[in-house]
């Protein structure tokens, strides 16, 4: 027991270290590239601080777990939007653009529409987990596109004497993308540490594996999209932080779900769709009911909606203690 302990809190030492170093790394990637900050987010930092969900999952799977890995995946699509995004405008508004009201949030919603529908008849096969990885290459192939389109744009308005600042005050490309393959490295191995030692523990107490795969081990899954969010946010990458979170949640849902239901079907217990999915679909909704009202009323999405997503998280896991033992 004591082990797990100390790995806990030593993982969450280096994540908090690591989250720094990749933060600055994506920035400076960004910049050297001229790429919006926002498809950085999506990319690199929605897709690479999912890593832990899709080796938990993975592993999950294989060892015949298959509610950890879906407790794993929902868990943190519901912590990453409740939490994360919650705690990250306690800290710092959020300017709401264009393209994530007309591309961004639609994307989001229909693939967490789809997830419910494959669900509606208990079983997660293997055709359902090759539309998800499909459906993810898509996805990601869209934002791309778009997003280099918009930041070939950008670079066309930028002047000479900002592009020159940038050059001065970032790293080379090798020193960039070391810096980024090392923080990367170290919030996958921390948050490992810390999602063992978190499962030690809650086995000890007797926990459930859903219970288990939605709380504990989605907490600590999701704390890299935590530290990389609050990082950005603090150091005033709005786009980034919104694009980890909404990137995050897409992978979550088309890859790490597509890859566990590809190793092994997945028999679905009912109080997933009617407690677990019915509680990511809303807190998605919620959110784009934010991010509409902040557009038309061209105001950032500030404190008070960061504080209702958290009155929705500790709704959540309230409801979730509840009906713990269904």
């Amino acid at each position: 027991m004591w082990l797990a302990v100390i790995a806990v809190l030593i993982g969450l030492a280096i994540l908090v270290w690591s989250a720094d170093v990749f933060i600055d790394a994506a920035t400076a990637l960004a910049k050297k590239f001229s790429m919006p900050s926002f498809l950085i987010g999506v990319i690199i930092l929605g897709v690479g601080t999912s890593a832990p969900e899709m080796v938990v999952s993975a592993l999950a799977a294989l060892e015949g777990s298959p509610e950890l890995a879906l407790g794993n995946a929902y868990g943190s699509n519901i912590i990453n939007i409740a939490l994360v995004l919650g705690a990250t405008l306690l800290i710092s508004p959020i300017i709401i653009h264009k393209g994530v009201i007309k591309r961004d949030l639609p994307i989001l919603v229909v693939i967490t529409a789809l997830a419910a529908w494959q669900l509606r008849d208990g079983l997660l096969s293997l055709t359902d987990g090759l539309v998800l990885l499909a459906l993810l290459v898509i996805v990601l192939g869209i934002q791309i596109a778009l997003s280099l389109r918009q930041g070939k744009s950008n670079i066309e308005d930028a002047t000479t004497e900002i592009l020159s600042a940038i050059e001065v005050n970032h790293p080379s490309l090798m020193r960039g993308l070391g810096s980024l393959f090392i923080g990367l490295s170290m919030l996958v191995i921390s948050s490992q540490a810390i999602v063992w030692g978190a499962v030690e523990l809650a086995t000890f107490w007797g926990l459930s594996e859903l219970v288990i795969g939605l709380t504990i081990v989605a907490i600590g899954t999701s704390l890299p999209e935590l530290v990389a969010s609050l990082s950005a946010a603090r150091k005033g990458e709005h786009d980034m932080a919104l694009g980890n979170i909404i990137g995050s949640n897409i992978f979550n849902t088309l890859g790490v779900v597509g890859v566990a239901a590809l190793i092994a079907p997945i028999t679905v217990s009912p109080i997933i769709l009617s407690r677990d999915i019915l509680a990511m679909g809303l807190v998605t909704l919620l959110l784009v009911a934010m991010a509409i009202f902040a557009f038309m009323s061209k105001r950032p999405v500030g404190r008070t909606s960061g504080s209702t997503l958290l009155l929705f998280f500790i709704g959540y896991t309230l409801w979730l203690m509840e009906t713990a033992n269904m």
